[in-house]
């Protein structure tokens, strides 16, 4: 049996965050993720500067591609409004590796597929045993299944489903766009390029109210394929967009139970306005560990509900 204070299930920006913290204390932790890292990861990848502060990571120290945009170029119903900001776009492949190996924690290939409760320790898999356990697998999460879905269910009308595609292209156009509610979808559209040579694109919308107009995301993805084609942002796609779904902060019942936690998308924390979670994620888990270390309650109270706020007031903002 492997034994550790705490383990992470999940080694993305919310469990390598929390694992950093946590090693900086001197409090003994495990990751397990089902796969190795790197690893592809579908995102748009915006970073805040608030993030990037909470991380005490500095644009010019990170050995990644970090793309800054100075002003991001929102169409709301066809109306175009430019806002003045400061912003910056990551790889997930890039940025969630050097996290992982940032926090000095020994990460194991592993799907967790059972937890059980013995007296104060949690067993998993009849494998590992912990103090702790803190779920930060994703929409998925498994300590999230086991201990929480009861107390906080998860409702249709706060999921969001996405097609996105990232892929080397020579792009014309170095601007940030985002399109709302174009052509009647529910939510948005983006075009991110980034340094490196990558261009990300992608549309995300509510899935209940997509199932209750009788629409599909394919439908909208095929419009917007053609507006950009129109535009002449892009040429013909190498491959088929990629999906996935996660859900937008709701009302959160519980977030701990006993000595199990859950952060990031686990928990469900994906800004209201622009279902952004990199941030949400990597502030869960500090405060997570923060709770840990000082025996104090985990709440995610301070963190923002909306990402507007980051972008008209993006704080620390490194030069």
């Amino acid at each position: 049996m492997i034994t550790s204070k705490v383990i992470i299930v999940g080694g993305g920006p919310a469990g390598s965050s929390c694992a950093w913290q946590l090693q900086k204390a001197g409090i003994e932790t495990i990751i397990l993720d089902k796969k190795a890292f790197p690893r592809d990861k579908l995102c748009a990848g915006w970073i805040p500067p608030r993030v990037l502060s909470k991380l005490a990571l500095y644009p010019a120290s990170y050995p990644g591609q970090l793309t800054r945009f100075n002003t991001l170029h929102f169409y709301l119903y066809g109306r175009h409004l430019p806002v003045p900001t400061t912003q910056y776009a990551i790889r997930r492949s890039e940025f969630d590796q050097f996290l992982l190996k940032r926090s000095g924690v020994p990460t194991c290939v592993h799907q967790v597929k059972n937890i059980q409760c013995d007296k104060d320790e949690y067993i998993i898999d009849d494998t590992y045993r912990c103090q702790y356990v803190i779920g930060a697998g994703g929409t998925g999460c498994p300590v999230y299944r086991t201990f929480f879905r009861s107390e906080n269910p998860r409702a249709r009308d706060d999921q969001i489903t996405t097609l996105e595609l990232e892929y080397k292209f020579d792009y014309r156009d170095k601007k940030c766009f985002l399109w709302f509610f174009d052509h009647q979808l529910p939510g948005y559209s983006w075009y991110v390029p980034k340094k490196g040579g990558y261009l990300n694109i992608g549309i995300g919308a509510k899935a209940g109210t997509l199932i209750s107009r009788g629409q599909s995301l394919q439908q909208h993805w095929n419009h917007f394929i053609e507006k950009l084609s129109n535009r002449k942002l892009i040429d013909d796609l190498p491959h088929q967009p990629r999906g996935y779904t996660y859900f937008l902060r709701h009302k959160i019942d519980s977030l701990q139970r006993d000595n199990a936690f859950i952060i990031g998308d686990s928990a469900g924390l994906a800004t209201l306005d622009m279902g952004e979670g990199i941030g949400p994620a990597i502030e869960s888990g500090i405060l997570a560990a923060q709770s840990i270390i000082d025996g104090t309650e985990y709440s995610v109270r301070r963190i923002k509900r909306y990402s507007f706020i980051n972008i008209l007031f993006p704080g620390n903002v490194f030069r």
